[in-house]
C-alpha cells in the first residue's frame, strides 16, 4: 500500500495522509471511552497508521487482513452484500474492523467495559473520514465522490 501510496502521490503529501489519519486515530480515541488504539490498513495488511501501544501493529494489519478475507467471504457467501464491519468480542476486550473505502480498513481495540454502542457510531463516522482522506490524496479531482 505506500508503494502504491508513493507510486501515486509526492512525499509531502503521503506524509500529510499519515498525519492526517494518525489525528482521525487519536481523535476517535478520544471520542470514545475504554478505547486502547485503533489502526488503519491497506486490505492486503500493510500498516498505513497506528496509534497502538502494546500491540505489534503491523502484525496486527496482517491479521486484520487475514480477518477481513474471511468476513468478506462470510458475507458474500450468505448473501449479506458487502462488507461493512466485523467485531470480535474476547475476555479481555473487543477487536473491530470496519471499511474505509475499497482499499483500506480501520482497525479499534476496546476494552471490555467500552460502550460498544457509541464504538459503532464513532468508528463508523472514522471510517467516512478516512475513506475520504484517501479519496483527496490519491484520486484525481475529476474523479473524487461526492
Amino acid at each position: 500500500m505506500r508503494r502504491a501510496l508513493k507510486q501515486r502521490v509526492g512525499r509531502r503529501q503521503l506524509i500529510a495522509l499519515e498525519t492526517e489519519l494518525l489525528a482521525e486515530l487519536r481523535a476517535i480515541k478520544h471520542r470514545v471511552p475504554h478505547l486502547a488504539g485503533g489502526l488503519v490498513a491497506s486490505v492486503d495488511g500493510l500498516l498505513v497508521a497506528h496509534d497502538t501501544h502494546g500491540t505489534e501493529p503491523s502484525g496486527l494489519a496482517a491479521m486484520t487482513a487475514a480477518s477481513l478475507s474471511l468476513a468478506q467471504r462470510l458475507a458474500d457467501s450468505t448473501g449479506q452484500g458487502e462488507f461493512r464491519e466485523s467485531l470480535v468480542r474476547g475476555e479481555r476486550g473487543y477487536v473491530a474492523t470496519y471499511a474505509a473505502g475499497g482499499s483500506c480498513v480501520l482497525t479499534l481495540l476496546a476494552h471490555p467495559d467500552a460502550n460498544v454502542g457509541r464504538l459503532h457510531l464513532e468508528a463508523r463516522r472514522s471510517a467516512q473520514r478516512i475513506t475520504a482522506l484517501l479519496n483527496d490524496t490519491l484520486l484525481p479531482k475529476d474523479a473524487r465522490e461526492y
